[in-house]
C-alpha cells in the first residue's frame, strides 16, 4: 500500500490568512510533502486519490488552553473529593476520543495531573486523540488562584498531598520556592510552565484583580523554562498581573479578562500571545447554576463578562497575537470536549473577527501558543499532515465548525481518523 496520498480539487485555507486557493495537497507518510494550486502538483501514480471537489480543507485546529480534568459538572469541589481519579482517567480517554472526531488534532493542556501523563498513550496509538502539550501542574503562590483555598493547604500540593485528583498545584513563595517548583514541573514531563500570576473568577477566596508572584518570582520561574527551551504560560486576569507577566517575559497570558493599552502594546513589543478564553465565561453564564458552579464562582463571572468581551475587543483593535482556547474542563452539558469550536464562534460574533482571522487564532496562532508551530498549525510542506476537510464555507458561517457532521474527513499526522 502506498503511503502517498493526494488531496485534489479542494478549495486550501491553509492557516496563514492568506486567500484561499483551488489546489493540491501531496500527503508523504507523516508529513505534507507538496501544497499548490491546481494542475501545479505532480500525483504519482502510486498515491492514493481523494477528490475533494468542492469541499474545504484546513490545518487541524487547536484549543491552546483547555483541562484534561475529566470532570462531569461544574462543581469542581465535588468532583475533586468524590470521584475516584481511575473513574476521572478513564472520563478523559474519552474526551481525547471526542476532541480529534471534533477536528481537534492538537491540544494545550494548561495545568492538571493527567494530560502530561496520558500523552505518551496517545503517541504509542493505545488511545485515540489529539497530540498532547502539557503544563502538568501550575505554579500557584500560597493564597494564590490555583491554591484551593476551599482543602487543606497540605491536600493541594501534589509534592506532599495524600489527596490526589486531576488538579492540584505546586505551591511556592520566594524566588527559590519558584526555581524548585519550575524544575519539579520539568521533571515530571512539562512541555511549558504554567503559573497563576493573579486570582481569578473559579477560585474561592480571591479575585481576578489581585496580583500574584513578585516580578521576580516570575522571571525565575521564566528563566527555568528558557534553561529548559520551554515556554511559561500564565493565567492572568487582572491588568497589574498582566503587565508583570509581560514584563517578565511570559510567553502566553490566558484569560486577560482587564488587559488594557499599556499590557496590548507590551504583549505586541514581546511578541506574546493572549489566549482569552471566551468560551467558559460564556458557558457559566449560560449554564453555571444548572451544572452547579458555586455561588462565589457566578458572581465573580457575571462582574467581568462584559468587560472581558471588551477588552478582547481592544486588543484585537491594537493587532495582539490572539489564539483559541476554551478553558473547557470536560462536562455533559457546559465545559464539553469536542464542543471547543465555540471560541472561533465567539471570536467572530463579540470580538468581530473574520472568520479567516479566526481560523488563524485556531491554526497558525494556536500552534504557536502550544509550542508546536515547527510542526503544525499551517498547510505548508514539511509540516505534520494534520487536516480536516469540511464540507460547507466557514467563510461564509464560522458555525459550521460547530458542526461535526460537517467535519467530513480528518488526517492525524497522514493517518486517516475519520472519513
Amino acid at each position: 500500500m502506498s503511503n502517498l496520498i493526494a488531496l485534489t480539487n479542494a478549495k486550501i485555507l491553509d492557516g496563514t490568512g492568506e486567500k484561499p486557493f483551488d489546489g493540491t495537497v501531496l500527503i508523504q507518510g507523516k508529513s505534507i510533502q507538496e501544497v499548490g494550486p491546481k494542475g501545479s502538483v505532480n500525483i504519482p501514480k502510486d498515491a492514493e486519490v481523494f477528490d475533494l471537489s468542492g469541499k474545504y480543507l484546513l490545518p487541524g485546529l487547536i484549543d491552546a488552553h483547555l483541562h484534561l480534568t475529566g470532570f462531569r459538572s461544574g462543581d469542581t469541589v465535588k468532583e475533586s473529593l468524590l470521584v475516584p481519579y481511575e473513574v476521572l482517567v478513564a472520563r478523559v480517554v474519552k474526551d481525547l476520543e471526542a476532541l480529534l472526531k471534533a477536528g481537534f488534532t492538537t491540544i494545550g493542556d494548561a495545568g492538571g495531573a493527567i494530560a502530561v501523563g496520558i500523552k505518551k498513550a496517545v503517541e504509542e496509538g493505545t488511545i485515540l486523540g489529539p497530540r498532547i502539550s502539557a503544563a502538568g501542574y501550575t505554579l500557584s503562590q500560597t493564597f494564590g488562584h490555583g491554591d484551593e483555598h476551599y482543602l487543606p493547604i497540605d491536600y493541594v500540593d501534589p509534592r506532599e498531598s495524600k489527596f490526589k485528583t486531576s488538579l492540584g498545584s505546586l505551591i511556592c513563595d520566594g524566588v527559590e520556592e519558584c526555581q524548585k517548583a519550575a524544575r519539579y514541573a520539568l521533571r515530571c514531563g512539562a512541555d511549558f510552565i504554567k503559573v497563576s500570576a493573579t486570582g481569578g473568577v473559579l477560585s474561592e477566596r480571591d479575585r481576578p484583580e489581585y496580583t500574584q508572584f513578585t516580578i521576580e518570582e516570575l522571571r525565575a520561574i521564566v528563566q527555568e523554562a528558557q534553561h529548559a527551551k520551554r515556554f511559561v504560560h500564565a493565567h492572568a486576569q487582572g491588568t497589574e498581573g498582566i503587565k508583570n507577566a509581560l514584563l517578565a517575559g511570559v510567553k502566553v497570558i490566558a484569560h486577560a479578562i482587564f488587559i488594557d493599552e499599556e499590557c496590548c502594546r507590551l504583549a505586541k513589543e514581546k511578541d506574546a500571545i493572549v489566549v482569552p478564553t471566551l468560551s467558559i465565561v460564556e458557558h457559566i453564564m449560560v449554564y453555571g447554576q444548572a451544572i452547579g458552579i458555586p455561588e462565589w464562582g457566578l458572581k465573580k463571572c457575571e462582574q467581568v463578562y462584559e468587560a472581558h468581551v471588551e477588552n478582547i475587543k481592544l486588543a484585537y483593535k491594537h493587532g495582539v497575537k490572539l489564539a483559541t482556547g476554551t478553558d473547557f474542563l470536560g462536562g455533559a452539558k457546559a465545559f464539553k470536549h469536542g464542543d471547543n469550536a465555540l471560541e472561533m464562534i465567539l471570536l467572530v460574533e463579540k470580538v468581530g473577527m473574520t472568520p479567516i482571522e479566526a481560523i488563524v487564532a485556531a491554526t497558525k496562532n494556536a500552534a504557536e501558543a502550544v509550542g508546536l508551530s515547527n510542526i503544525t498549525g499551517t498547510i505548508e510542506p514539511g509540516k505534520l499532515a494534520d487536516l480536516i476537510v469540511v464540507k460547507e464555507d466557514p467563510l461564509e458561517n464560522i458555525r459550521v465548525l460547530a458542526d461535526k457532521n460537517n467535519i467530513m474527513m480528518i488526517f492525524k499526522e497522514g493517518v486517516l481518523i475519520k472519513d
